[in-house]
């Protein structure tokens, strides 16, 4: 894995973690923020492990659903859930009446983690793809 990638992979880890510990603390609308970007990290690793690179959000979120959902690469219902998380986290940043409910942070936190995991193992067999032809 390029260097590159393996660090916005590590860097999505350590969002998710951390959107784990302001869950704990009650703190949900922060926890969406780090949970949406654990999902957007991983999808710049992945977008990045074939050469292409975004410096909008959403033009990520497109070329995600483009270049890994479309084919059928992964799940329509992870686009669906960056979107979502995408959406989110702009109501919890910019929002400052925004109140989220412990059960939404929740689903989506789940949702993420399903994210994280399974981008992480698309890139794994996409290196060991790649390492078997070259």
């Amino acid at each position: 894995m390029n260097p590159q990638v393996a660090q916005l992979v590590e860097k999505g880890k350590r969002s998710l973690s951390a959107a784990r510990s302001l869950m704990e603390r009650g703190d949900y609308d922060f926890a969406v923020s780090r949970t949406y970007y654990a999902m957007f990290y991983l999808a710049e690793a992945a977008l990045l492990a074939r050469g292409m690179a975004f410096s909008r959000h959403s033009a990520v979120i497109a070329a995600f659903g483009q270049h890994f959902v479309k084919p059928g690469h992964l799940p329509a219902h992870l686009h669906a859930a960056i979107r979502t998380a995408f959406d989110e986290r702009n109501v919890g940043d910019y929002d400052f009446a925004a109140h989220f409910p412990r059960e939404r942070a929740e689903l989506l936190l789940d949702r993420a983690q399903e994210f994280v995991d399974t981008v992480e193992v698309l890139l794994k067999l996409e290196i060991e793809q790649h390492n078997r032809r070259g």
